[in-house]
């Protein structure tokens, strides 16, 4: 979004919509193999990969390519959602903080609340769908997990968590993916924006007759180093939340910071990044596609851009 962007109301929260669809058909495969090393490369018992290839590998031969999406279901839902949210409530939020003013550039001040404010709302839907998502993602031939505590669908994931755990259950891990998404959301949309700004301003392309493959890519650019900015920012809350969501007892820790200690003590800090790999390969490319499917969409909704446009 540039900063002077005129309000259109539920438009962007369908633009939004769409770049979540976006994210989980390029992205999920490579979530699945970070959330496998998480939890395996993390844990005292039980197998554990050399690195994501090994890991992907050992899905492929064991579970085919439907194992690289186990768990897609919730995550679609989920992450559409989400994305629908953040992308709507940072644009709505950052033209209330703006007060209908247009910049000459990035504001951090307008940038980092809009987003931090968008990240935590979502958390709220997050929660849940990647509580399930991670339970069905650390299922299969390697997985820790015993057979008759296992999943048949995301739909029977959520119920046995709701029926043993209560209502609360299935947002375990909320408060980490509270912090995540606000810090994680804050360095996202800061990095793509002024990314964003200073290529179009170096490639000056409203004098371009190409200015439309430009615009594809810089936003294939500016989300794709977004992308690798809150993962390489936000990993280790990631780690934490992925061992607090899929910890079989219920009085596990569910504090992030208790948790990574923990997992420090064990791991070292290798183990605080475990699933890097695949995660920031995974972030390029996801986040590209999301943010080139949102300007896309927008176009199409009739929602311009002012500034580098």
């Amino acid at each position: 979004m540039g900063e002077g962007s005129k309000p259109s109301g539920y438009k962007e929260y369908i633009a939004g919509l769409l770049a979540g669809v976006a994210t989980v058909a390029v992205g999920h495969p490579f979530d699945t193999v970070k959330v496998k090393l998480q939890k395996h490369n993390t844990e005292v018992q039980g197998i554990k990969y050399r690195n994501g290839l090994h890991c992907a590998a050992r899905i492929l031969a064991t579970e085919g390519v439907k194992g690289l999406y186990k768990g897609a279901t919730s995550s679609f839902v989920g992450v559409a959602f989400e994305s629908s949210l953040v992308f709507g409530i940072y644009s709505q939020t950052k033209q209330l903080l703006q007060g209908g003013v247009q910049s000459n550039g990035p504001q951090p001040r307008v940038i980092i609340p809009s987003a931090a404010f968008g990240g935590a709302i979502i958390s709220f839907v997050l929660c849940p769908s990647e509580l399930v998502k991670c339970r069905m993602q650390v299922q299969g031939t390697d997985s820790l997990v015993p057979k008759s505590s296992s999943y048949s669908s995301p739909l029977d994931c959520a119920i046995k968590t709701i029926k043993s755990d209560g209502v609360t259950g299935i947002f375990r891990g909320g408060s980490t993916t509270l912090l995540r998404e606000s810090l994680g959301n804050a360095i996202f949309f800061s990095v793509y924006e002024y990314v964003r700004y200073y290529m179009h301003l170096q490639l000056n392309t409203s004098s371009s007759s190409h200015s439309n493959l430009i615009d594809m890519g810089i936003g294939i650019v500016s989300g794709g180093l977004g992308g690798v900015a809150f993962w390489s920012a936000v990993l280790p809350l990631d780690v934490a939340k992925t061992i607090i969501q899929t910890a079989p007892e219920k009085c596990s820790p569910t504090n992030p910071f208790q948790v990574l200690n923990s997992i420090y003590t064990r791991a070292g800090l290798r183990g605080c990044y475990a699933g890097l790999g695949p995660t920031i390969v995974r972030a390029f490319p996801a986040n590209a596609a999301a943010i080139v499917t949102w300007e896309l969409a927008m176009k199409l909704l009739g929602i311009r851009n002012i500034e580098g446009s």
